[in-house]
C-alpha cells in the first residue's frame, strides 16, 4: 500500500494563495498517479487535479478539473516522492477538505480509480 500524508492546509481571503503537499511512500516499481479531490460540506467529492510518471518515470501528464484550470498547478519530479498542489487566486467556493489520492497505474478523473487517500487538510477562502 502507498502511505499518503497531506499538508499545508489553512485560512485564507479570496483572492490569496496555498500551496498544499502530498508526500508518497512505499510505491511500487509501475507507472504512478497522484491526484487532487476535494469535498465541502453536504456536496460530493469531486476531482481537482492528478500528476501521472510512467515507469521508469522519464514520462509525465497533468489534468485539471475546469472549475480550477489557470489558477492551480500541481508539480512534483518524476518519482512523485512529492506532490505539490499550488493554489492561486482562490475563491470561497475552493473552501473544502482537499485529499490526497495514488494509484500504481496511469488513473485518470474518477475516485475509483484510486486505492490510497491522505486524511485530508482543511482549505477555507473567506471573502
Amino acid at each position: 500500500q502507498v502511505q499518503l500524508v497531506e499538508s499545508g492546509g489553512g485560512l485564507v481571503q479570496a483572492g490569496g494563495s496555498l500551496r498544499l503537499s502530498c508526500a508518497a511512500s512505499r510505491r511500487t516499481r509501475s507507472s504512478f498517479t497522484v491526484a487532487w479531490f476535494r469535498q465541502a460540506p453536504g456536496k460530493e467529492r469531486e476531482f481537482v487535479a492528478r500528476f501521472t510518471a510512467l515507469f521508469p518515470w522519464g514520462r509525465k501528464s497533468t489534468e485539471y478539473a475546469d472549475s480550477v484550470k489557470g489558477r492551480f498547478t500541481i508539480s512534483g519530479d518524476n518519482t512523485l516522492n512529492t506532490v505539490d498542489l499550488q493554489m492561486n487566486n482562490l475563491e470561497p467556493e475552493d473552501t473544502a477538505i482537499y485529499y490526497c489520492a495514488a494509484a500504481t497505474r496511469a488513473a485518470r478523473t474518477e475516485s475509483s480509480e484510486y486505492d490510497s487517500w491522505g486524511q485530508g487538510t482543511q482549505v477555507t477562502v473567506s471573502s
